[in-house]
């Protein structure tokens, strides 16, 4: 199977060697949890995009620093894209970025949160009645803790949209659309060394000192864990499903 990831990002320049770009991440997470494809890699913020939706089995939109409602030529193109791969039946993921882009194309509205900056390891419990949190390895779980960090949340969800993973913090913490499309406000791909060299980095000039600090003292006591691997699970089985239906 043929997983397309529509890079809207990239890490840091001084963090991109040792950690790898965004896209990386995703393969070496899925190589982690055991599951492997062919992947392609579409650069969309250069206007690097495939020529269709059916270019790939299945696509994954990953996060970035850019905000959905600048709405620059390339975002508009993307959510053109979006629409296009619902409307072909094939499964997609969406990150961050592309959690908040997917909502915006079916007719959500993103903006920055009242409450400010979410960083560090949250906890997202799983709510609502979707299929999705019905499914084996995902109705036992509870709840999930994964990296967060953004300013944007999704604050009206599309009609199309149920909701599955939510926190006091975040109302739209997951969403999952016509059982095809699941997305993800929070980051499974960042592990926690890189959200902690990425708070600090970021602490101060784009992250508030205090809420910098909050987020990294929740990273260095206790030995937190992520449920990364375990995330990665559902991800997976949800796009190996939907392709094997469309294969």
């Amino acid at each position: 199977m043929k997983l397309g990831i529509l890079a809207t990002g990239i890490t840091p320049d001084e963090l991109i060697e040792q950690y790898g770009s965004y896209s990386d991440m995703f393969i070496q997470l899925f190589d982690q949890a055991g599951f492997s494809f062919e992947y392609e890699v579409y650069d969309v913020r250069e206007d690097l995009f495939p020529a269709g939706a059916d270019q790939c089995d299945g696509w994954i939109i990953t996060g970035s620093k850019f905000n959905v409602y600048h709405n620059d030529p390339w975002m508009q193109r993307l959510k053109a894209l979006i629409l296009d791969i619902h409307a072909s039946g094939r499964p997609m993921v969406g990150i961050c970025f592309g959690h908040q882009i997917i909502a915006e194309a079916f007719g959500g509205r993103v903006e920055a949160f009242s409450g400010g900056w979410g960083v560090g390891l949250h906890r997202y419990e799983l709510c609502g009645s979707s299929e999705f949190i019905k499914q084996p390895g995902v109705a036992e779980a509870g709840s999930f803790a994964i990296s967060s960090m953004h300013q944007d949340q999704v604050v009206v969800k599309p009609d199309n949209a149920e909701t599955f993973a939510c926190s006091d913090f975040c109302q739209y913490a997951g969403l999952v659309y016509d059982n095809q499309i699941l997305t993800f406000q929070a980051h499974p791909e960042f592990n926690l060394a890189y959200e902690e060299e990425l708070i600090e980095l970021r602490k101060g000039s784009v992250i508030p000192e205090q809420t910098a600090e909050d987020g990294l003292k929740g990273l260095r006591t206790n030995h937190p864990k992520a449920d990364s691997l375990m995330v990665a699970g559902w991800m997976v089985r949800f796009l190996n499903d939907r392709m094997a239906m469309e294969a």
